[in-house]
């Protein structure tokens, strides 16, 4: 894979036009291979630290390619990780203070509440969903998510983790359903999205954050810099 850029000269770069997601062709959701070359003409987004002048000295750089089928948005990571673990072993736990975490937010653009998914390399997941910024700020204040978690399954993941050559990647397909209020079709629409990870080194005290979002602080809930998605028909 041809590693993203590291450079945060641009603020709006990677999200100042609307990202067209397109049909995917059907490929084996078990191949990495296979999955990579469904992907290889999605639009990629590199996460990175507009916030900062210049990168964290351990950032590591990540890509997100984005595409649908049927009735699904299907997200494809690629993180480069000197350090790729997690501590989570249940479902819907607080995965970006246990380890590496791949986060995903989405929200169609016709309604106020918003939904973040988070994938550990271990394939637990977190499963959230927000009526509002308020609700944000309500989990926020009191340090519980019981008002936001979805209990049921809201998306599917797979994770592939090959610490030789310091990557881990994840497929994660999410239903319209578990996102929008509308049974509208996927083509047509149009969502806001951002990507972001966690990533922890065993030793250090703070993990290293980064967006594909241009974000102006380091705060992955600011929606107004988050990017736009487009399903193409």
């Amino acid at each position: 894979m041809k590693r993203p850029t590291t450079s945060n000269t641009n603020p709006h770069e990677a999200v100042s036009r609307p990202v067209q997601c397109h049909r995917l062709p059907a490929f084996p959701a078990d191949d990495l291979v296979a999955i990579r070359r469904a992907f290889r003409q999605a639009t990629p987004l590199p996460l990175r630290q507009m916030w900062l002048s210049k990168p964290d000295p351990h950032f590591a750089p990540a890509a997100v390619r984005a595409g649908w089928r049927g009735s699904s948005l299907l997200v494809f990571a690629e993180l480069t990780d000197a350090d790729v673990f997690t501590l989570a072993k249940l479902p819907n736990e607080r995965l970006w203070e246990l380890g590496d975490s791949f986060e995903i937010f989405l929200r169609p653009v016709e309604q106020q509440a918003y939904v973040e998914f988070q994938v550990a390399p271990n394939n637990q997941r977190l499963q959230l969903r927000f009526a509002s910024p308020a609700a944000v700020e309500h989990a926020r204040k009191t340090g519980s998510l019981d008002g936001a978690l979805m209990r049921h399954d809201a998306f599917t993941s797979r994770t592939w983790v090959r610490p030789k050559t310091g990557r881990w990647f994840a497929l994660v397909k999410i239903p319209a359903k578990s996102v929008g209020e509308s049974a509208g079709p996927l083509p047509g629409s149009k969502w806001f999205f951002s990507f972001s990870r966690y990533d922890h080194t065993r030793g250090r005290n703070q993990p290293v954050i980064s967006s594909t979002s241009p974000h102006t602080k380091p705060d992955f809930h600011r929606q107004r810099e988050w990017g736009t998605m487009r399903f193409q028909k």
